[in-house]
């Protein structure tokens, strides 16, 4: 299958987390405005997290221009396997890898995976809606950057860490990223798991998807209009791809976010239920 060029992924991806809006501005301040009030606090929603039975550490797993890229990797203490375990990249909100996506780090690997939390975000975090919408645009000028990042934590996941497949999945600015990197890299990744992030509607585009596509959106998310994600879904249904899109009613945008303060604990939980169960059906193909 061909891969995207890089002018059109950076066409694609400096969206972030929402529609293909007309111009960047129009994009920054929808997704403004989708975390106004909005600030990644950790909640009750967290609690218990720390009593999953695994192994976390900080590694290098990518060089960017001579210069290494730190991220985040859980391991499973308490699984038997045969060989190692399948493995994820997780791919940061906008607000960067923080504390909420190690614990989610941790999580995935509570399952049974590998999880290799990555960086986009060169070791900075927001704790503002301002401080992420200035990380955002700094990343926006390093697309090419990112994207090899994103290739190398596969890398590392292969090759050092053994995982006979490897799937991904992103929330918000990470969601638009996981789907890119599907679809820039079809031959390395075995699932996706997109959580309200940027949509791609063109067939040309998602005609290189080559992995099983998950999706979850808000009903009430005005940054990622619920026609943008059905059109998403159409595309793909035409394409014959294995596409599988969850609007959940009563949701905005940051609704699966647990430290957040838009987060609807029952949506989160359906949506968290239907991807571990995608993800273990996808790894056992």
């Amino acid at each position: 299958m061909r891969k995207l060029t890089l002018l059109a992924l950076i066409g694609l991806v400096s969206a972030g987390c929402g529609r293909q809006y007309a111009t960047p501005a129009e994009q920054a301040d929808a997704m403004h405005a989708a975390h106004a009030g909005d600030a990644p606090d950790a909640t009750a929603a967290v609690a218990g997290v720390d009593t999953f039975r695994t192994e976390a550490r900080e590694v290098t797993y990518a060089t960017i221009r001579g210069r290494p890229v730190r991220g985040y990797l859980a391991r499973p203490s308490d699984v038997d396997f045969e060989g190692a375990p399948p493995a994820i990249v997780l791919v940061h909100e906008w607000w960067g890898l923080n504390d909420n996506i190690r614990l989610m780090a941790r999580r995935l690997a509570s399952e049974g995976y590998i999880t290799l939390a990555v960086d986009l975000y060169d070791g900075h975090v927001a704790t503002t809606p301002d401080s992420a919408m200035a990380l955002r645009r700094i990343a926006s000028d390093r697309q090419d950057a990112l994207m090899s990042s994103l290739d190398q934590a596969f890398t590392h996941l292969r090759v050092v860490q053994g995982a006979p497949h490897i799937g991904i999945i992103g929330w918000c600015y990470g969601g638009g990223w996981a789907l890119e990197t599907a679809l820039a890299h079809p031959e390395r990744v075995d699932a996706v798991v997109m959580y309200y992030g940027s949509v791609v509607t063109d067939s040309d585009q998602l005609a290189t998807l080559d992995a099983p596509l998950l999706g979850h959106f808000g009903a009430d998310d005005e940054s990622i209009p619920v026609a943008e994600v059905r059109a998403m879904e159409a595309a793909l249904e035409g394409l014959g791809k294995d596409v599988d899109i969850h609007v959940y009613e009563g949701a905005g945008h940051a609704f699966a976010n647990s430290s957040g303060r838009m987060y609807v604990p029952a949506a989160a939980d359906l949506a968290w239920e239907r991807t571990t169960g995608f993800f273990r059906e996808a790894f056992s193909r």
